[in-house]
C-alpha cells in the first residue's frame, strides 16, 4: 500500500471556548485575554472622535474668552469716550472707538493663538468651519473628517457663548453686525478677503511643514489679529461661522444678512485654498531653495570637539527616515534621490497638517534639490577618512575595487582577531551597498 503522507490534527474550536489568539491557560490558570489588537476601521474611528473632542473643547475655549473680551469692551463704563449707543435687547453698549476696537483684536488674536497652540497636536487647533473647508478643499482633510469638524465646531461655539453669557452679568453684546452705511455686498466681500488672510496664513505657516511650523499658531493668532483691526468696526469680524452662529443662537436673535457670515468666510477660504494649490503648482519650493539646515555644507556641521558631524540623510537627498536602493550606474552623491515613507522627496516641502491621522503626505512625482558640489568633497573625504583609519587598524592597506554606488568596507576574517598575517586574515575588499544586501 502506498505510503500515506501524516496530517497533522487541526483541533476543532468547540462552543464556548476563547476566541482564537486567546491566552487560555497560564501557570494552570484559565485567562480570557484577548490579544491586543486594533483594526484599521477601529483607529479610523477612535481618531475622528479624539479630533472632534479636541476641536469642540478646543472652539469652546476659544469662544468663552474672545467673546468674553469683546462684551468688556462693550460695556460703556469701560469706554474711554464715555459715549453710548444701543445694545442687545435694548441695553446700552459703548461706542466704538479705537481703544475698544484694539481690546477686541487683541482678544480674538491671543486666545485664537494660545488654544491654537495647545490643541495643535490634538486635532490640528482649527476652530473654525471655513477653516475646515480650506483644509478640504487643498486635500489636508479627508470629506469626513472635515465635516465631523465643522459640526464639532459649530457646537463648540454654541456651547463657548452659552458658557460666557451664563457667567457674566448683563446682556451679551458680542453678535456680529453690519456698522452703518455698510452695505450687505460689501460685508460680503470684506469676510471674503479677511478669511482669505486667515487661511493662507493657516496653509503656509501650519500646512506647509518647515523649521518655523512649531510657531505657526503665533502667525495664526497675529493674522487673526490684523483682520479683526480692519472687520471689527464694519461687519464684527467674523471670518468664522461658529463665531457668528453661536451667539445668536445662544441671544435668539438672527438678522436679515446672517448668511453673509457663512458665505463670505467659504469665499475666502475658498479663493485662499486656490491660490495655494496655484503656487504649489508652480513649485513655489525652487524660487528660494531649501532652508539653510538643509542646504548648509557638511565642513560648517562640526560637534562640540571640532570634528566632522556625521553626513545625515538628508544630505543624500533623502529624508533622515530613508536608506533606499540608488539607481544603477548613477552615483547616489549627484542625483537619484531617496524616497521616503511617507510618499516624498528629502528636500521638498509637503502637504501636511498638524496632528491629524489621515493628512496628505504624498510628496512630487520628482526630486527638486541634489547634493551640493561641496557636500560631495566633504562626503569624499570622510570616506577617505574611514579608510585609513581601518588601514590602520589592519595594518594593511585595502584593496581597492571600483565601484560606482555607495562603496562600503565588508569582509574581516576572523583570523585578524588572533594576529594571523596572512592574505585570508585582511581580506578586506569594497562592494557596493546593493551587492552586500
Amino acid at each position: 500500500m502506498p505510503h500515506r503522507p501524516h496530517r497533522p490534527h487541526i483541533a476543532r474550536r468547540r462552543h464556548g471556548d476563547p476566541p482564537e489568539g486567546t491566552n487560555r491557560f497560564v501557570h494552570g490558570t484559565r485567562f480570557n485575554i484577548r490579544d491586543a489588537s486594533q483594526g484599521p476601521k477601529t483607529l479610523a474611528l477612535k481618531n475622528h472622535l479624539v479630533a472632534c473632542i479636541g476641536e469642540y473643547v478646543g472652539t469652546c475655549l476659544f469662544m468663552i474668552f474672545a467673546l468674553g473680551g469683546t462684551n468688556v469692551a462693550n460695556i460703556p463704563s469701560t469706554s474711554i469716550t464715555g459715549g453710548v449707543q444701543a445694545g442687545q435687547d435694548g441695553s446700552a453698549a459703548s461706542t466704538p472707538n479705537t481703544s475698544n476696537l484694539l481690546y477686541i483684536a487683541l482678544c480674538f488674536g491671543f486666545s485664537l493663538a494660545v488654544n491654537a497652540w495647545i490643541f495643535f497636536r490634538v486635532s490640528g487647533g482649527l476652530f473654525n468651519p471655513a477653516v475646515s473647508l480650506g483644509m478640504f478643499l487643498v486635500g489636508v482633510l479627508t470629506p469626513m473628517r472635515a465635516a465631523l469638524l465643522t459640526v464639532a465646531q459649530i457646537l463648540g461655539g454654541i456651547t463657548g457663548s452659552a458658557i460666557i453669557q451664563a457667567l457674566l452679568p448683563g446682556t451679551l453684546n458680542v453678535r456680529t453686525q453690519l456698522s452703518a452705511g455698510m452695505s450687505i455686498t460689501r460685508g460680503l466681500f470684506l469676510e471674503m478677503f479677511l478669511t482669505a488672510m486667515l487661511m493662507i496664513t493657516i496653509l503656509l505657516l501650519a500646512a506647509e511643514k518647515h523649521k518655523a511650523t512649531f510657531l505657526a499658531p503665533i502667525g495664526i493668532g497675529l493674522a487673526l489679529f490684523i483682520a479683526e483691526l480692519l472687520g471689527v468696526y464694519y461687519t464684527g469680524g467674523s471670518l468664522n461661522p461658529a463665531r457668528s452662529f453661536g451667539p445668536c443662537v445662544v441671544l435668539a436673535d438672527f438678522d436679515g444678512y446672517h448668511w453673509i457670515y457663512w458665505l463670505g468666510p467659504a469665499m475666502g477660504a475658498t479663493l485662499a485654498a486656490g491660490f495655494y494649490k496655484f503656487i504649489k503648482w508652480l513649485e513655489y519650493e525652487t524660487v528660494l531653495g531649501p532652508e539653510d539646515a538643509e542646504n548648509q555644507p557638511a565642513a560648517q556641521k562640526q560637534d562640540a570637539t571640532g570634528q566632522l558631524a556625521a553626513p545625515s540623510a538628508t544630505m543624500l537627498g533623502g529624508s533622515p527616515a530613508s536608506s533606499g536602493p540608488t539607481t544603477t550606474g548613477a552615483s547616489p552623491l549627484e542625483k537619484t534621490p531617496s524616497h521616503d515613507a511617507s510618499g516624498g522627496f528629502g528636500g521638498m516641502m509637503k502637504a501636511q497638517g498638524p496632528g491629524l491621522g489621515d493628512l496628505l503626505t504624498e510628496g512630487d512625482s520628482h526630486a527638486v534639490y541634489g547634493l551640493p558640489e561641496a557636500q560631495t568633497s566633504e562626503y569624499t573625504q570622510r570616506l577617505d577618512r574611514i579608510e585609513r583609519m581601518l588601514e590602520a587598524l589592519v595594518g594593511r592597506p585595502a584593496e581597492r575595487v571600483p565601484s560606482t554606488d555607495v562603496e562600503t568596507v565588508v569582509g574581516v576574517d576572523t583570523a585578524v582577531s588572533a594576529g594571523s598575517d596572512s592574505a585570508s586574515g585582511h581580506n578586506w575588499k569594497k562592494e557596493s551597498d546593493r551587492s552586500a544586501v
